[in-house]
C-alpha cells in the first residue's frame, strides 16, 4: 500500500511509519518540526525514517493548503493517516487559535485532498477528551458524546462531525480513533511518564494536578500501532445497513463512518503509576498538589469491544510493563 501519514515526526505517527515501512508498505511522511516540544527529538525520530527506501519525507505545514495539495498532487494514497495535530489539553487554554489553525483547518485541508485525488481511506486521531462531562463508564463510542471541557477536545470533536460529512456527501470513507492516553517509548515530553520519570532522576519534585486519584485509561504505544494497521490495512469503514436515524448510533452511519475506541480497557489511579515509577526508578518521589486544571477530566475507561469484534485485537500491555519499556528507553536516550 502507499500510505501518506502527516505528523510522521511525532510520537504516533514516527511510531505507525516505522512499523509501516517494516511491513513492507510505501510512506509518505508530512511534518512541520515545530517547537512546541523540543524539535530535537522530532529530528531523531525522522533520523530512524531517514535510511529508508520506502520513505517520502515533506516538510510542511498542514495549515498551508497550498503545501498540502502540492503533497497530494500526483498522489493516489491507498490511505492516509491523518495524526497531524497541536496536542495538549492545558495549552490549548493559553494558545487557542494553534488549536483551530492546526486541529480544524489543518484537518480541512487534508480531508479536502483525500476528496480531490481519491484517497481509499482517511484514518484519523481522535481523542478520549471528546467524552468531556461523560462520566458512565466504561466509555462508550456508541453513545453521545456532545459535552468537551476543553477547546482541544472541542476541535476533535469538530474533526469527526467533519469526517462524517464528507462520507456523507462525498462518500469518502472515513474512520475516527479516539486514542486514551498514549505512551511508550520516543514519548512527548509533556506527557506525564515523561515528566515524572524526568523529575525523579533529576530529584525534582512532581507536580500533581489535583489530589493524584485520577484515573487513566493508558494505552501503550505498540497496541496503538498495531490496531492502527490493522484498521489501515483493513476493507475500511463502510456504511452501517442496520443504521436507524431515528435512534441515531454515534459511532456509525448510513455514510462510510466510524469511530473507535482504542484503550487498555482498565483504569490506573495517577498515584499508582508513579508508585510504579518510583519502584522501576529505585527513587522516591516529591509530590506538590496543586489544583486541578479546568480541562482535565477526572477518569477514564474505554470500552473496546469493537477492536475485538471487527478487528481481532484487544490492547492488552499491562501498564507496569509499558512504563518499564518507557523508562528504560528514556535512560538510554538521555542517558539518564
Amino acid at each position: 500500500m502507499r500510505i501518506l501519514v502527516t505528523g510522521c515526526a511525532g510520537f504516533i505517527g514516527n511510531s505507525l511509519a516505522r512499523r509501516l515501512l517494516a511491513d513492507g508498505h510505501v510512506v509518505v511522511g508530512i511534518d512541520n518540526v515545530n517547537d512546541y516540544y523540543d524539535p530535537s527529538l522530532k529530528e531523531a525520530r525522522l533520523g530512524l525514517l531517514a535510511p529508508e527506501a520506502s520513505f517520502t519525507f515533506h516538510r510542511a505545514d498542514i495549515v498551508d493548503p497550498a503545501a498540502v495539495a502540492a503533497v497530494f498532487s500526483g498522489e493516489r494514497f491507498d490511505a492516509v493517516v491523518h495524526l497531524a495535530a497541536q496536542a495538549g489539553v492545558r495549552y490549548s487554554m493559553q494558545n487557542p487559535r494553534a488549536y483551530v489553525d492546526a486541529n480544524v483547518m489543518g484537518f480541512l485541508n487534508v480531508i479536502e485532498g483525500c476528496r480531490h485525488h481519491a484517497a481509499g481511506h482517511l484514518v484519523y486521531a481522535s481523542t478520549s477528551s471528546v467524552y468531556g462531562l461523560n462520566a458512565r463508564m466504561p466509555l462508550s463510542a456508541h453513545r453521545p458524546a456532545d459535552h468537551p471541557i476543553s477547546l482541544y477536545a472541542a476541535t476533535k470533536k469538530a474533526n469527526e462531525a467533519m469526517a462524517h460529512a464528507y462520507a456523507h456527501m462525498f462518500g469518502l470513507r472515513a474512520t475516527g480513533l479516539r486514542f486514551f492516553t498514549v505512551y511508550g517509548p520516543w514519548g512527548r515530553p509533556d506527557m506525564a511518564f515523561f515528566l515524572f520519570t524526568k523529575a525523579i532522576l533529576e530529584g525534582q519534585p512532581l507536580r500533581i494536578f489535583g489530589d493524584g486519584h485520577q484515573r487513566r485509561d493508558f494505552t501503550y504505544v505498540a497496541d496503538l500501532v498495531e490496531v492502527l494497521t490493522r484498521v489501515v490495512g483493513g476493507s475500511g469503514a463502510e456504511p452501517d445497513p442496520r443504521f436507524d436515524a431515528s435512534e441515531p448510533d454515534p459511532a456509525t452511519s448510513s455514510a462510510p463512518y466510524r469511530l473507535l475506541n482504542v484503550g487498555n480497557g482498565q483504569s490506573v489511579d495517577l498515584l499508582r503509576c508513579i508508585g510504579i515509577l518510583e519502584e522501576i526508578l529505585g527513587r522516591k518521589a516529591e509530590l506538590v498538589f496543586e489544583a486541578a486544571a479546568p480541562g482535565d477530566v477526572t477518569a477514564t475507561l474505554a470500552e473496546v469491544s469493537d477492536l475485538v469484534t471487527d478487528f481481532g485485537f484487544t490492547p492488552a500491555t499491562p501498564v507496569e510493563e509499558g512504563i518499564r519499556r518507557f523508562v528504560a528507553w528514556y535512560r538510554e536516550y538521555y542517558r539518564a
